[in-house]
């Protein structure tokens, strides 16, 4: 018997997965990534990068046409409509995020949605959660073959790199395509892949996201038109391994309708995030607002504002070491604004960066207080670092704590109900609570819906668009 390659391998679990090999942790857990991706997408369709891309997107035509997140009367192109609404997903730094790090929702389920809302026949929700999982999949199997994957990044944004990678094993999947083809997709999407680090905290870094979900869907479209690319793209230092240089790809196991399949997502579950930042933003924001506590424990009429020095132990990651930010995507990505607005107000939320927030002079003249150490035992690693925090007052006393796994880590998972406020506070930014709940009823019966076309439905309308339906249809009847 011949022995199959990495791709070959990879091509063939991508075409034999079915809805038989879901297990009912997979499920669970992808739930509740679709949701909170789709609340922290909608609460972006209101940033300026969205309106941004949108604007561009909105110049492309095509005879099929997919709708834009909480934009009535706005479709695109299907892999424009991934791009728009995967920017939207990454806007305000609110997603996912895996270990190894990437974000791997907002480059699948956009792409997805997309595709399934122009197909003569829809696919039921629990081919939709297939579809997902498997992007999903892809992505984690992908990331365990490098070492360096599991540090904070350096030079490429991993979105960009497996993201693209598991849009297209998505698109591939919701499309039916045989193992060749599948291949031929991911091969394909290997040429879309990478973004450099450079621009994490600029407008830019949510393209990474939007330009993953569309090349990945646009692989897969041109696979089926027979376009193709190299068979071995996954076993080729060459091909995948250009983005790691310690990547040792590995054969994923044989795909048999009758075989049970182990996926990565019930190994690892997922990091959602309580307020729109950095990953690293969350063990400092817990970390501060614990010294906070505790100057307020021993001192209840304390100002907080009034301290010495701050000292923070922290990883050394340059691209989230901004001692002075002046824009919101520099302040999501700083450990000194976050560790000032944790002090300051007790908590870290959408409104702290907002520029009446960020201007203050009680924050501004706190930044300066900050002293950054990157001691040798705090590992750039998602999976193993820690914040500790020290804030020296000006009656000469020191408070400490420590944060090794903030709450909303896949350690220390959200719970059900803190995801459900989460999303509701999200979504009700652009949608009438009716339609929210739509969405959180639709995807928790996702396993068990025939028809899944509500759900991008209910994501397509605007409560503003709504409202002024309403008065227009008032006006007239009066």
């Amino acid at each position: 018997m011949i022995k199959k390659g990495v791709t070959e391998s990879f091509g063939a679990a991508v075409s034999c997965l079915s809805t038989a090999h879901l297990t009912d942790e997979v499920i669970k857990r992808s739930k509740r990534m679709i949701l909170d991706t789709l609340g922290v997408g909608l609460l972006g369709s209101s940033t300026p990068v969205f309106n941004t891309v949108l604007q561009y997107s909105q110049r492309q035509q095509a005879v099929k046409n997919s709708k834009v997140w909480a934009r009535p009367g706005s479709s695109v192109p299907p892999q424009y409509a991934a791009f728009v609404n995967g920017v939207a997903v990454h806007s305000m730094d609110f997603d996912d995020t895996w270990h190894p790090a990437t974000h791997p929702s907002g480059t699948v389920l956009p792409a997805v949605l997309a595709l399934a809302e122009t197909l003569p026949v829809k696919p039921t929700g629990l081919e939709l959660l297939l579809a997902f999982n498997v992007g999903i999949e892809v992505q984690g199997r992908l990331l365990r073959f490098s070492k360096e994957a599991h540090n904070i990044p350096k030079r490429f944004h991993p979105p960009a790199v497996v993201g693209v990678m598991g849009s297209a094993a998505a698109t591939s999947k919701l499309l039916g395509l045989p193992p060749a083809q599948s291949i031929a997709a991911l091969a394909i999407a290997c040429s879309s892949a990478g973004a450099p680090m450079a621009n994490a905290a600029t407008q830019t870094k949510p393209l990474h996201m939007g330009n993953a979900a569309r090349g990945g869907l646009e692989a897969t479209e041109l696979a089926l038109l027979g376009l193709e690319g190299n068979t071995q793209i996954l076993d080729l230092e060459s091909g995948f391994g250009a983005f790691y240089p310690d990547y040792i790809p590995r054969q994923l196991a044989e795909v048999t309708p009758a075989s049970q399949y182990r996926w990565v997502l019930e190994d690892q579950n997922i990091a959602q995030k309580r307020f729109p930042a950095h990953l690293g933003m969350h063990w400092v924001a817990d970390a501060a607002i614990e010294a906070r506590a505790k100057i307020l424990d021993k001192h209840p009429n304390a100002d907080v504002s009034q301290i010495q020095k701050i000292t923070l132990r922290v990883p050394l990651s340059r691209y989230v070491d901004c001692p002075l930010p002046v824009t919101e995507h520099q302040a999501r990505h700083s450990f000194q604004f976050n560790c000032c607005t944790a002090l300051l107000d007790g908590e870290v939320t959408v409104e702290s960066f907002s520029k009446s927030q960020m201007n203050r002079s009680a924050l501004q003249e706190m930044l300066l207080k900050v002293n950054l150490e990157n001691p040798q035992d705090n590992h750039s690693s998602f999976e193993n670092m820690y914040c500790e925090i020290s804030v020296e007052t000006t009656q000469g006393e020191t408070f400490t704590a420590h944060c090794d796994t903030f709450y909303g880590h896949w350690r220390k998972p959200l719970s059900h109900e803190d995801l459900l406020k989460k999303f509701r506070a999200n979504a009700s930014t652009v949608l009438t609570p009716d339609f929210v709940e739509g969405i959180i009823y639709t995807v928790d019966n996702l396993d068990s819906n025939q028809d899944c076309s509500m759900l991008w439905s209910y994501m397509h309308f605007n409560k503003q668009h709504m409202m002024h339906r309403h008065e227009h249809c008032f006006s007239l009847s009066v």
